[in-house]
């Protein structure tokens, strides 16, 4: 499977193509979650707490999508910038066409994603510690 590409609203809601973040070089996780998913946010939080410590072993990006709906974006938001999520690319995917187009079911989900946007590891819901298991599929990517 590759990223798929669907418009979706970053930060500053603006509509952009998935396709617009991919750059050839930086392979990507992308994780889909909710304002009212605990478990996402923990697997978040906590790839945010190693964010800086993996940049030293592999260049990636983390682009956490928010599938909540517009009623519930400016929550979504306001939790992002919150946990301090400064380093990830935040989008909001409000009418839920890149959950869709993943066959996202249940969150959280969370894929790996090569530079050329190929999807080569994903896994469904969170155990403590198990946000190694997405730095060494990174590792496996590096060129």
């Amino acid at each position: 499977m590759r990223l798929p590409n669907v418009k979706i609203e970053n930060e500053k809601g603006e509509l952009i193509q998935t396709s617009s973040l991919l750059d050839a070089k930086t392979p990507m996780i992308i994780s889909f979650w909710s304002t009212t998913c605990k478990p996402c946010i923990r697997e978040l939080n906590a790839i945010n707490d190693q964010f800086v410590d993996w940049q030293d072993q592999a260049d990636f990006r983390v682009i956490a999508v928010s599938i909540d709906d517009s009623r519930s974006a400016s929550k979504a938001k306001a939790m992002a910038s919150g946990f301090g999520w400064s380093d990830f690319t935040v989008l909001y995917d409000k009418n839920q066409d890149l959950k869709r187009a993943m066959n996202v079911n249940l969150v959280p989900q969370v894929f790996v994603v090569d530079a050329d946007g190929k999807v080569v590891y994903s896994h469904t819901g969170y155990n403590p510690g198990g946000e190694a298991e997405l730095l060494k599929e990174i590792i496996k990517l590096k060129k």
